[in-house]
């Protein structure tokens, strides 16, 4: 907590600086000679990020003169300061931690909706998972338990909460550790943790290692969980609405693309992560709706208020597209 707290301190500092700072690549409105915009994009290499690239193949940016360049992250709280400062014109960050950020005055702004839950408990695409052999059952017994989360005060350990909340347990006794999402099923093979906060694709490995799901932490916080979304800097996005609007149209033509077609998002997420192919067909695909829930991320605000992850819950009409 302490890292992300400095970190958004900061920002809230470089918050005048980025006022004065880069709108990406070219002239006006961020366009090149050429008419194209380049934009970079933090991003998670997650499932959930796989419209964009399916997006970015399928020419869906291209057609709106953007050209990507895509670059993975640990989380979203890593994504967001590289947002504020200029290092990227947007990025893809768990929900949790913009309202972090929003609760810290940083000037993030959402554009488009990222992935949402399945709305289906026990079938959905991220999972509180535990080694073959554990002999935990639910997600009550992670009380004096370790579990890994990708970052620290993020959606991961609040909707872990809920779930130990939910199941009749005392949340504050879970002690998380802080590690990527690749790194989680040997992490749980090897006894480091007992638990994970495991998204697909580590969901589909620990699975096929023999593992086994505890609890459906994401469902637990709203069955239409809003569980990520793309974001730019308020900054970014008043100097540069045309390119805004154009790479808002793109992602929403990709997530209905992804939405549409299962079997591509399938085959694209073995560009950009280490998933073996025999893998692929036992992947629980996350929902792709375009428009944000707006009862699932006041649910997290109420969480993350609760768990002590800011003291007042952001105002989500500052937040919000």
């Amino acid at each position: 907590m302490r890292r992300l707290l400095v970190g958004l301190t900061a920002l809230s500092a470089l918050a005048a600086v980025t006022a004065c700072g880069s709108s990406g690549s070219g002239g006006q409105d961020g366009a090149g000679p050429s008419g194209t915009t380049t934009v970079k994009v933090g991003i998670v290499p997650v499932l959930d990020v796989a419209p964009i690239y399916l997006g970015e193949k399928k020419g869906f940016y291209a057609d709106r003169g953007i050209e990507l360049e895509l670059s993975p992250a640990q989380g979203g709280a890593a994504i967001v300061p590289g947002v504020v400062s200029g290092q990227f014109q947007f990025g893809f960050s768990n929900t949790t931690s913009l309202l972090v950020a929003r609760s810290k005055n940083v000037p993030v702004k959402a554009v488009v909706n990222g992935a949402a839950s399945t709305g289906e408990d026990g079938a959905d695409f991220a999972a509180i998972t535990v080694r073959k052999g554990s002999p935990l059952t639910s997600a009550k017994q992670l009380e004096g338990k370790k579990a890994a989360v990708n970052t620290l005060n993020n959606i991961c350990d609040t909707s872990i909460k809920e779930s130990v909340r939910k199941d009749g347990g005392d949340p504050s006794r879970v002690e998380f550790v802080e590690m990527p999402f690749d790194q989680m099923p040997a992490a749980l093979d090897g006894g480091q943790v007992d638990a994970a906060c495991t998204p697909e694709p580590a969901l589909a490995t620990v699975k096929a290692a023999g593992g086994k799901e505890i609890a459906s932490n994401f469902h637990d916080v709203s069955p239409d969980l809003t569980v990520a979304m793309y974001f730019t800097s308020q900054q970014y996005a008043a100097k540069n609405p045309g390119v805004v609007k154009r790479f808002r149209e793109a992602t929403v033509a990709s997530l209905k693309y992804a939405d549409s077609h299962p079997e591509e998002v399938r085959q694209i997420l073995t560009t950009y992560t280490k998933i073996p192919t025999t893998l692929l067909e036992q992947l629980t695909l996350p929902r792709y709706p375009a428009e944000p829930d707006r009862p699932s991320i006041e649910r997290l605000a109420e969480l993350g208020e609760r768990d002590g992850l800011f003291d007042k819950a952001p105002d989500l009409d500052e937040l919000l597209p």
